[in-house]
This record gives C-alpha cells, sequence and structure tokens, in this order.
C-alpha cells in the first residue's frame, strides 16, 4: 500500500540561502510582524522517487519551484531539501493572511499539470508553518523550520489541501466524567433556544405594546409571508422534480477505469461491511473497478482478517488502514493517493449500489459533469417507525428536492454517499474533515470553483437509517451543525462569485443562507398569537378568521401534504409499494417531524457558535427487509 512521504528532519536543509532571506526579512519587519518559514512536501514524492529515480523527483520539485517564484517577492526566499521537500521564506502577515495565501499555493499545486519525461502526473502538497513572532519566540531559524515541519506531519495525516499552522504543544487535559456534563448542557441548551426563539420576541412585543407601539401586524405579515415564500419554494421544487434532467442515452467514450471510495469507522460497521463489499464486487461495469475500503480503527477486529483474506481472493479489492485517522475526510483523502480510476464513487460502509450505478455515472461524466449525486434508498425500513420515517424523508429528499433543485437552481449536491466524481475534481477539492458535513463544503467549494454538480434521482444505491430517535438526533444535530458551518464560510463568498450565475446565487443562498434563518422564523408565529391572546384577554377573542391568515395558513399547511404525494409518486418502487408510510409521516410530519427538525437547527447553531464540535457516530442496525412491515 502507498504510504505517504515522511517530513525530514531539519539538518537535511541547505540552509545557507534562507538564514540570509530570514536575517533580512527580520531587519525589515521592525515593529511589523516578523516572517514566516513554510514546509512543503508532496505525498507522491516516495512513489515518484521508486519509479522515475531521484532525477524524476528533482525535476518535480524543479516544476514545483517554478511555479512557487511566480508567488513570491524579491524578498522571500525558496530552497530545497535533499530530500524532495521545499523551505519557503516569507514576509510577516496576520495569520489568516499568511494561511490564505499558502492555501491558495497549495491549490494550484494540485492542479498543476507535472510532466516527467513523457508522462503527466498529480502532486499532493502538504505544507506545514510557522511564525518568528510565535510563543514561546524561536531562537534561530532552525527551531522554526523544526516547527513548520511538525506542523507539515499534522498536514500529512490529513492531505486536504488545509496548510497547517504550528501550535506549541499542549499538556493533556485529565479525563473527566462527561456524562451529567453533557446532559446538563443539553437540556440548558435546548431551553436557551426556546427562550431566545419564543420568550424574548414576545417580551418585546409586550414592551412595545406597553410603549404605545403595535408591531404585532407587521410582525404577523413578515412571518406569514416568510412561511409562504417557503411554500412557494417547496411547491415550485416539487413540480420540477417530476421532469427531472436525465442522463445522456450514450456515454461519450467507453468505460474507463473507475474506483469506489468506501470510509469506514470499523467498530460500527463490522457487522455489514463483507456484505456492502459483496455487492460492490457484484457491480456490473464495463471498465475495471477498483474498490477501495479505507478504514481507520482504535484497535484490531477479527473482521480484518477475513478482510484481507478477501483482499489475498479478489484482485479488485484494496483494504487500507488509515492508522492517523479520526475522520471519514481522512479516510477518503487518504485513499485518493491509491485510486487507479479516471473518476471515484464515495460510499458509506453501510451502502449497497445498483448494479448499473458506475455505468449511468460515467454517462454523466463522460459528457462534462464533474461530479454527480445518486439517490440514496433505505433498506431497513421495516426496522421500526423512526426507519420507515426517514425512508419517505429520504424520498422527499432525493426524489424531489434534488432533481427539483437541480432543474429549477442549475446545480445538484454531493451528499457524501452515492457521489461519483472525476478524479481530478476530487484530487483539488478534497474533504476537509474540520467541517461536520465535509459533504456539502465539497460541493459548495466544487460549485465555486466553476464544477458541474448534477442530480440523477435513478441512480440508486440502498443504505441503512437509524432505527431508533436518539440515533437519529446525534446523526441530525450533526447534519444541522455542519449545515451551518457551510453558511459562515460560504455565504459571502456565494454572493459574490463571478462563477455562479444569478440562478445559482439564488438557490445557494437559499440553501445555506434562509434554511438558517427559517427555524427562528417559524416559531415566532406562535409568538405572535401568544401575545394577541394576552392582548386580547384569551384565545377566544382572537379573531382566527382574516382571510390573510386563513389562506396562508392552507397554502403552508397543504405543502407538506403535496411534497409526501410527490414523494410517493417518484419514489423508488420498494418503498413506493408501502402507502401507509407515506400517510405515517404525512401525520408525523404534521405534529412532530417538521418542528423537531427546526428545533434540531436552532439547537445546532447554539453548539457552533459556542465551540461545541463533536463528531457523533451513527449506529448502524442491521437491515431489516422493508417487504417484513406493511
Amino acid at each position: 500500500m502507498t504510504q505517504l512521504v515522511p517530513v525530514l528532519p531539519t539538518d537535511t536543509i541547505d540552509l545557507s540561502l534562507p538564514q540570509s532571506t530570514f536575517r533580512s526579512l527580520t531587519r525589515q519587519s521592525g515593529k511589523r510582524r516578523g516572517p514566516t518559514v513554510a514546509v512543503l512536501r508532496f505525498v507522491e514524492a516516495a512513489r515518484i522517487e521508486s519509479r522515475f529515480g531521484r532525477k524524476g523527483l528533482d525535476q518535480v520539485r524543479e516544476q514545483v519551484a517554478w511555479l512557487l517564484r511566480t508567488e513570491l517577492s524579491d524578498k522571500e526566499g525558496l530552497s530545497t531539501d535533499e530530500n524532495g521537500g521545499l523551505v519557503l521564506t516569507l514576509r510577516g502577515a496576520v495569520e489568516w493572511q499568511t494561511a490564505d495565501r499558502l492555501s491558495a499555493i497549495a491549490q494550484r499545486l494540485a492542479r498543476l499539470p507535472v510532466r516527467i519525461g513523457a508522462d503527466q502526473l498529480t502532486i499532493t502538497p502538504v505544507i506545514g508553518w510557522a511564525s518568528s513572532d510565535d510563543r514561546p519566540a524561536p531562537p534561530d531559524l532552525v527551531t522554526l523550520i523544526h516547527r513548520a515541519t511538525d506542523a507539515a506531519e499534522q498536514a500529512t495525516e490529513h492531505v486536504d489541501l488545509i496548510p497547517r499552522k504550528w501550535v506549541p504543544p499542549r499538556t493533556a487535559p485529565s479525563r473527566r466524567k462527561r456524562g451529567d456534563a453533557s446532559l446538563g448542557r443539553a437540556i440548558a441548551q435546548n431551553v436557551f433556544t426556546l427562550v431566545v426563539g419564543l420568550a424574548v420576541p414576545f417580551l418585546l412585543l409586550v414592551l412595545a405594546d406597553r410603549a404605545g407601539f403595535d408591531i404585532s401586524t407587521p410582525l404577523y405579515l413578515a412571518v406569514v409571508g416568510a412561511l409562504v415564500l417557503t411554500a412557494v419554494a417547496v411547491w415550485t421544487e416539487c413540480f420540477y422534480a417530476l421532469e427531472p434532467e436525465r442522463p445522456p442515452r450514450e456515454a461519450a467514450g467507453p468505460e474507463p477505469a473507475a474506483s469506489a471510495i468506501i470510509p469506514a469507522y470499523l467498530p460500527n460497521e463490522a457487522a455489514t461491511i463483507l456484505d456492502t463489499l459483496a455487492a460492490f464486487l457484484a457491480t456490473d461495469y464495463g471498465g475495471p473497478l477498483q474498490v477501495i475500503l479505507a478504514y481507520n480503527t482504535p484497535h484490531a477486529l477479527p473482521v480484518e482478517e477475513e478482510l484481507r483474506a478477501l483482499a489475498a481472493r479478489e484482485p479488485r479489492l484494496v483494504v487500507h488502514r488509515v492508522p492517523y485517522s479520526t475522520s471519514k475526510a481522512q479516510n477518503v483523502n487518504a485513499a485518493l493517493e491509491l485510486v487507479t480510476g479516471e473518476f471515484v464513487g464515495i460510499f458509506d460502509a453501510d451502502h449497497q449500489p445498483a448494479p448499473d450505478a458506475f455505468s449511468r455515472a460515467w454517462r454523466w461524466l463522460s459528457h462534462g459533469a464533474d461530479v454527480v449525486q445518486g439517490h440514496c434508498v433505505i433498506r431497513n425500513g421495516g426496522s421500526s417507525w423512526v426507519s420507515r420515517m426517514v425512508a419517505v424523508e429520504f424520498e422527499a429528499i432525493y426524489a424531489v428536492n434534488h432533481p427539483g433543485r437541480a432543474r429549477l437552481h442549475g446545480f445538484g449536491l454531493f451528499g457524501g454517499s452515492n457521489g461519483f466524481w472525476r478524479t481530478q475534481a476530487l484530487h483539488e477539492t478534497r474533504l476537509q474533515g474540520r467541517m461536520l458535513t465535509e459533504d456539502i463544503d465539497a460541493t459548495v467549494r466544487a460549485l465555486l470553483a466553476g464544477r458541474t454538480v448534477v442530480s440523477d434521482p435513478a441512480l440508486l444505491s440502498r443504505e441503512l437509517a437509524p432505527a431508533n430517535l436518539r440515533a437519529l438526533w446525534r446523526q441530525r444535530i450533526r447534519w444541522a451543525q455542519g449545515w451551518f458551518q457551510v453558511s459562515r464560510r460560504h455565504l459571502a463568498a456565494t454572493l459574490q462569485s463571478k462563477e455562479l450565475s444569478v440562478r445559482n446565487k439564488l438557490g445557494l443562498s437559499f440553501l445555506i443562507g434562509w434554511r438558517e434563518i427559517y427555524p427562528w422564523i417559524s416559531l415566532q408565529m406562535i409568538t405572535v398569537i401568544g401575545f394577541l391572546a394576552w392582548r386580547d384577554g384569551g384565545f377566544s377573542d382572537v379573531d382566527f378568521l382574516v382571510p390573510t391568515f386563513v389562506l396562508a395558513t392552507l397554502y403552508t399547511m397543504l405543502s407538506g401534504p403535496a411534497q409526501a404525494l410527490f414523494a410517493w409518486r417518484l419514489a423508488a418502487p420498494e418503498i413506493r409499494r408501502h402507502r401507509a408510510w407515506f400517510l405515517i409521516y404525512l401525520v408525523l410530519n404534521a405534529v412532530f417531524y417538521t418542528e423537531f427538525k427546526n428545533h434540531i437547527g436552532r439547537v445546532a447553531q447554539l453548539k457552533e457558535l459556542t465551540g461545541e464540535r463533536r463528531w457523533a457516530i451513527t449506529p448502524r442496525q442491521v437491515e431489516a427487509p422493508v417487504g417484513r412491515t406493511a
């Protein structure tokens, strides 16, 4: 298996050039920020040297150095070490400016076609950096390079094109029992969001009324307008989903080599992973298909022996344990270094793709798409009422919302699984483990880079849903917090983008902007009605037959049943035949599930704003066939 290039000791670096540059920049800095040192290495260095020899590695370094010189000023320095790496000595700047600058360099290098003779390669840079202003202050350049090298080791563990800054080592905090504290914090967060969402607006209405101002009417009209706007979006996506975009009838060329990446946290997937691999190895694809299982585990498991034995029998299967990984993103990025296919399908470890999935995806990709998102179908709907509810919800998402949005706004969404990427596009984008929804983050970054993302509701893969409410809460709180992270990170860039059309911007702004505001707006109808009842002496004296209220209420209330009806009409056959599931979903959605998800969205925002970011594993349930339950 491919190994990442090691970060090498600083005694191999020729310090003559960086020393003189460092002294020059230090003298110039005066009262400004001191110089920065960055260590840049290539993940593929060992592989390149093994294949092309030392001269081949030197050619790569020379081409990279040529590009880097265009990024540096006359006063900044670039030097080499004896093992294929580069050392950059840069002017001092505030931390975010240095991080952005090095990130742009990493992105350019990931796109750089490197030639060695007749061969064209891509490289994956890993960058670590340190500032002479860091504390404790470095006594000399050697110490600064040591620090940048340590940071490069961290970057090597993620392979996500994000430069890592050196931070001083910290004493590990003592482990405390978190159970009671976590429960208390969770209760406080839930109560706080209700206080902010209901009690505070109600109090403001009361205070305004006491001061002689009636703001309930404009607030009421604003809330009604927001609810109607959301309902219009739902209805519009539903109708557009009736005629989704379809792939070209024929591929533009023969089916090339393809790869599947299955990232897995193995203790959670041990009961299902062999069935998953069997489904992938049974895929009907005309070209060579490589299946990569990239997994992490805190301890050895018996199933690992079975996996190694299967890989020994099946040459298409690569089993790769990622020793440093703690996330799906790290597993995918590590597996990407092993990929041999022209395009890559990414699947969670509970997925079982349709036999024609890779062939159908290639029809899209061969005609210019960069990313194709398929339709995820729940295969354990018979397990519980929760899994049945999620099964119908997924049809509303993947058979209605995604294809409807793609037709309406001109872009699809990569949902993290059953998604297919051009290998080069994924190489340049990567998944970033600092984001809780690394899939949505990758989608928006790809769109901002001018990539084409499409949605195909007929490209099927089957997965497992959470089977109880606790597992669903943990999954959805992570999703909601991840979406909020994406909104904070990308909303401004979306509005300012030159790559996106007005149509794209409207769709993305609604998707990552409005969705974060709406959970708070939806509560305000309760606030307004409660205030009117307080002001008028009781609910019996509130006039609910105002035409605006009646019509808006009917229109918005009907959007839920309409979405369920469209979901049934467009659902995968094995879900569509369970009509009772859709009727039950309709009731649950009206009385419980919609507000459940809105409440999760509000709590998730509070968690993000208070710095609470934890990845919650979704427990896997062994499949209960959908046919067992009516």
